[in-house]
Order: C-alpha cells, then structure tokens, then sequence
C-alpha cells in the first residue's frame, strides 16, 4: 500500500469524519486553542468547515475542494483551517449553522464559515464547487474574496458580525408571552398537523421528506386521549407507507435517513442510530395500540438490524452507516433484475421483481430500489397464485438476497458511540424488551447503560463521545436529557433500582449545570463549558429531541416516580416558555407537544410486587399507555426510601400483586389479570 503523500494534524484524532480528513493536503486543526492562537498570531481569518461521516456531499466536497492541493495552497497560505465533526461538536455547529441560515437563507452540510481570530463569524455558506457551476461561485473565489475582505474591509466585516450575533443572541433571550397551558393547545396543533398531512403518501409537507416520530408520537397519543380516529388514521398512513417505501431497508432492516421525494421511494442511503431508536419506538407504540403484527415486525427488524450492524461488543451503539459504498451512493442496496434472477431463479425472481418493483428500466439511475406498491393479496391476485405461495417465495426471496448482499463491499460505519443517541436508542430496547417480552433485547439495554455509566463519566460528570477505549468531550444537555430518559425506562422494565438512582443524580446535575436561572429553560452547554460567542438553547425538535423537550420528558417521568415535586416545575416552566409557539408551529415541537399531553394527562402510577415476569407486568405492557410509570419490586422494603410508590405496598394472597393510582387515590390492589386491565383502561 502506498504511503500517503500528505499527513496533517487530523491523524490524532478519534472521530471517523476528522481522520477522513486526515492525509487532506490542508493544514487541518481540530477545534482547539492552537487553531485561536495560530490565527490571532498571524493575523488570518479562520476556515471552520463541519460536516459528519455519513453525509453524501461532504465526502464530494472533500475530494473536489479538500483533496485539491492548489485549493489547498490557497487555504494554507489565507487562512487556519479547523475542520469539526458535527456530532461532536453540536455547541459549535449550533452557533455557525444559525448564522448561516440567518445571513444566506439556508443551512446543510457540509457547512464552511469564515470567523475572525476571536471566533466572530463574518461569512458562511454550504456546498461550495471547486469551478463556478450551479449558479454559484467557486471555492477559490470565495476563498480569495474572504481573504481580501479581511485584510482590506475588516471593520465592516467585524461590525455586520457583531450585530448578527447580537440576532442569534436574542434567539435565546427573547421571550414571547406564554398562555397557560390547555387542552386546547393540543386541539389546534393537531389542526395544524391534520392541514400539512399528505392524505397520499402519508407525511408531512413535500420533497425532501423526513421521517416525523415525534410528530406520530404525538399524533397517537392524541388519539389515545380523545379516541380521535384521524389522529390514528395519519400515523397508520404514515407508517404503512414508510414501511413499503425505499426508506425502508426491506432486506436487512432499518430505515434510511430521509428521500428526495415525496413518495418515500429514493433515499438518500445513510442509516442513522437516531433515526432507527425513534422509528422502531413508534412502530412498538403503534402495534400495541392496534395490534397490527405489520407494525411489530417492522420494529423487530428495525431493532434485529442494529443489533446485528451497530452494536459494540462492549455494550455501546455506533453513530451511523454511510451512504456510499464504493464511492457510489446507494450502491449497497440497489439491484438489477439480472442481478436477482441469478439468487432467485427466473421463476421466484419473476414474483420478487414484481412485487418489489424491479425492472430493467428501473427507478433510481437504471438500478432499482425495493419497495412494494401492492398489498399481499393485490400482487398474488395479479400473477394468479395463492397468497400463502407469494409469501413463501417472498421470504424465501429476502433471505437469499440478503445473503448475496452481505458478500458486497459495505458502507463506511461510523464507530462513535455518543451518549445522546445511546439514550434513544437505550430506552426502545427496554421498551421492546418489555412489549415484546424479548429477553434479548433487556441485556442489550442493560449492556448499554452499564457501557456509558462506566465509561462515558468523569467525575461523575457525563462526557459525549466514545471511540476505540477513549472517551471525550464534555456532554451537552441533549447527552444527559436521553441518557436519563433510557435510564428511566430501563428502571420501569428491568425494576433495578441502580438505574433509577444514576437518572436521579443525572437529572439533578442537569439541572445544576445547564438551568438558566435568569430565564426559563436549559442551556445547551453546562456551566463548566468552553466560552464561546453565544450560550444557545435549543427548544426546536428538529431530527432528535431538542435538549429542552428530552429533559422535560424525562423529568416529568422522575417527578412520579421519586416524588420529587421540583422536577415537574422545571418541567411546566419549559411548557410555558414555548407554549404561544407550540401553535404557530406544531411540526417543530413533536416532542414537546407529546410531553404537554403526559402533563395534562391523568397519569397513573403503576406498582407491580413480586416476582419479575408476571402476568400482571405483561399486562401493563399488552397496551399503549403512554401517560403512566412504573415501578416493578420483589418486594416493596427494600427501595421505599427513594421511591415513595413502594411505601406500605405488600403482595397479597402471596401473589404478584398490582396497584395502580392516580390523581393521589389508589384503586384496591389486585392479583388478576382482569382486574388490572380495568383499572388500566
């Protein structure tokens, strides 16, 4: 193998998408005070160029811009360069991608933001090509005419910057007048989203379009409450249509990150950890709420193909998996007819290709992506067989396809293991664990938590990203709001008290470090954090849970099941600081609008004492009840002290017994399937 021609600074570091970068002919710094100092020495402006390891244009922009060394000459001499990894580094991202949107109209990746030594940034755009094209200019001319600017216009770059980051600054500070929190909120949001859906394709909105868990999650929970059946019908849609589109991995599972049409049909190919926590929790959600095995089967491949793709031996989860393979997007996944006859056979390939919309023209640049059009019963009708036969040959089909696949070059893994998306993806295993009575998967979410408790901390602080036995960077509010929401689910399945105790402490710390004393709501970054231009709040959920949204879940879950009081302040303080914004814009509250229903909810609290695995505990399980908690002991002594539900709670009859309480009253405990079941409704 030869050896490389250029090796910078990059080579240090541990996130996939910087040691990319890392034999770039640029002179590359991490995010770090050498890069300030270089910069304030040499009087240069500073290149920040961010991106993430799965992102399709990155890796285009890299080889055309990055890879270039005249390009990279003119780099060198004008500027420090500091290339970050989204992922690691939301705080910086936060910030720049604001200014970006605020001064061009639009943000995306990758990202490349001009700053001033001190980190003002003064000129920001995307993608930018390496010759003019696209209508836009090319990166040497932009690089030349921020040089200029800096050496001959300073003051009046210095002076539009300030008075932009004065903008970003009131995007956190700015209050508009909360209203008191009501029902009817959650009726005009659902109003809103009831106008945006696509009654077609299921969805919201057009091209490109993303996958809503958190909208659909508020969507059935809504439906739960006021047995609205549009409210189900638009999360049925959704869902089916997902499921039977290309989005959907329908050989090894797992969805894509979004499509560039409105049909879920041609994705762009990365699978994100984020994406895949989120969807297979709505597809649980979903299969207990209409036992619709349709639903239960897409979130056990969903859950089947990360433990088999992005599971750490050690317990952690990875980060994603790329687009591209072999530098051609989507080339994984794609198949041609010739390519499926010669598994198949021309007889089961003939039904295969017809049922999964495999043609010689095809459907994605002459290659076809799967994705069934017709139903079971529509495709056995239409080649005249029965419907048992098709899904034999079906099955068979996927099984032998999958194994062929698995011979091709794969797409690049990203091995990050990061504390906020680990907590999504935490709490469905313990979720899946319990609905699906999948023993498995409660070892995979207990492997998990035990993973970052004991080596994602120091000092008993929480840190956000782990890779190859190194752990670093200080977490944000988002690492320790999912973090404490998957400890917390963990609890109310596995009943081990260990994981209640750290999402209390954690909680707790949250709120010391991130609370905004002089003003409602989180802070992205902890009290302890590198000063940068701005101290931003995140309250928009955007592909993952804001930090706001995921702590106020998470707290309210807390504030029932250690009687902690405080909690659920902080929680209706948050609700009141986004309230008059949750009905001008419900499609970037998702989760929140889910959290609002649980606050208003009648919440019950359920407490199950006995031996772990009893009727009674699948019970509670068999059902969407999303507006409850739960608590599992074998017996009711030894947690009371922190948990207040277990107090004075004894079995009776010498059998597992239930109670369930809400609103401060109790029902009379209970021993019977039965009797559980109409308490619970």
């Amino acid at each position: 193998m030869n050896e490389p021609k250029f090796t910078n600074r990059l080579i240090d570091e541990t996130s996939p998408y910087l040691l990319q970068h890392a034999h770039n002919p640029v002179d590359w710094f991490a995010w770090n005070e050498e890069a300030f100092e270089k910069a304030r020495k040499e009087d240069k402006p500073i290149l920040v160029s961010i991106g993430y390891s799965a992102c399709h244009w990155c890796h285009v922009m890299e080889h055309e811009s990055f890879e270039n060394a005249d390009i990279a000459r003119l780099m060198n001499e004008n500027f420090v360069n500091i290339k970050i990894d989204l992922e690691e580094r939301p705080d910086v991202d936060q910030i720049y991608m604001t200014f970006v949107q605020m001064t061009t109209g639009h943000g995306g990746y990758p990202l490349n933001v001009f700053l001033t030594p001190d980190k003002l940034p003064f000129f920001g755009g995307t993608y930018f090509p390496p010759a003019p094209r696209y209508q836009m200019p090319s990166f040497p001319q932009i690089l030349e005419s921020v040089a200029e600017a800096f050496r001959e216009r300073r003051d009046e770059l210095l002076h539009s910057a300030h008075d932009v980051l004065d903008e970003i600054r009131q995007i956190g500070a700015v209050e508009t007048d909360s209203v008191d929190l009501s029902k009817d909120q959650l009726d005009t949001a659902f109003q809103s989203f009831v106008k945006n859906f696509d009654a077609v394709n299921g969805g919201f909105g057009g091209a490109p379009k993303f996958p809503p868990p958190m909208s659909l999650e508020f969507l059935l929970r809504y439906y739960q409450r006021t047995n609205n059946k549009n409210a189900l019908k638009m999360v049925e849609k959704t869902c089916q249509k997902m499921a039977s589109g290309g989005i959907y991995d329908h050989l090894g599972g797992g969805f894509h990150r979004y499509t560039v049409d409105t049909i879920w049909l041609v994705p762009h190919f990365e699978k994100m950890l984020y994406d895949n926590a989120q969807l297979a929790r709505i597809y649980l959600h979903l299969f207990q709420a209409t036992k619709n095995e349709f639903y239960k089967t897409v979130a056990v491949e969903t859950l089947e193909y990360v433990k088999r793709e992005m599971l750490d031996p050690k317990g952690g989860f990875y980060t994603a998996q790329d687009a591209d393979s072999e530098g051609v997007e989507g080339k994984f996944f794609v198949w041609t007819p010739e390519e499926v006859s010669k598994v198949l056979g021309e007889t089961d390939a003939r039904i295969f290709n017809f049922y999964f919309d495999v043609s010689e023209h095809g459907n994605f640049e002459e290659t076809n992506i799967l994705n069934v059009k017709n139903s079971s019963a529509e495709t056995a009708e239409a080649l005249k067989i029965s419907e048992k036969e098709l899904e034999k040959i079906i099955a068979g089909g996927r099984e032998k396809l999958f194994a062929e696949r698995e011979k091709r070059v794969k797409p690049f893994r990203d091995e990050k293991i990061i504390t906020a998306w680990n907590g999504l993806m935490l709490a469905t295993f313990a979720e899946a664990a319990a609905i699906l009575d999948r023993a498995d998967y409660l070892e995979i979410a207990k492997n998990n938590a035990d993973f970052i408790l004991e080596n994602l901390q120091k000092d008993g602080y929480l840190l956000r990203t782990s890779k190859d036995g190194q752990s670093k960077l200080n977490a944000y509010l988002e690492d320790y709001a999912n973090f404490v929401d998957g400890l917390t689910e963990l609890f109310q399945v596995s009943g081990d008290a260990k994981y209640l105790k750290e999402a209390g402490r954690l909680a707790d710390l949250m709120i010391t470090e991130f609370w905004d004393e002089t003003g409602d709501g989180f802070f992205f970054t902890a009290n302890n954090h590198e000063k940068l231009p701005v101290r931003s709040k995140d309250f928009y959920d955007n592909a993952t849970p804001s930090g706001n949204s995921a702590a106020a879940d998470a707290l309210l879950k807390l504030s029932h099941l250690l009687g902690e009081e405080k909690y659920e302040q902080f929680v209706v303080r948050i609700l009141q600081r986004v309230s008059s914004q949750i009905s001008l814009y419900p499609q970037a509250f998702g989760k929140i609008l889910s959290v609002l229903e649980f606050h208003l909810s009648t919440i019950k609290e359920i407490v199950i004492i006995g031996e772990k695995g009893s009727e009674l505990e699948r019970e509670v399980w068999s059902d969407y009840l999303p507006n409850k908690v739960m608590v599992l002991a074998e017996n009711a002594e030894e947690n009371a002290e922190i948990i207040p539900l277990l107090q004075g709670r004894k079995m009776i009859n010498e059998m597992p017994t239930a109670f369930v309480c809400e609103n401060f009253t109790c029902q009379k405990p209970v021993n019977t399937v039965g009797e559980l079941r109409r308490q619970l409704v």
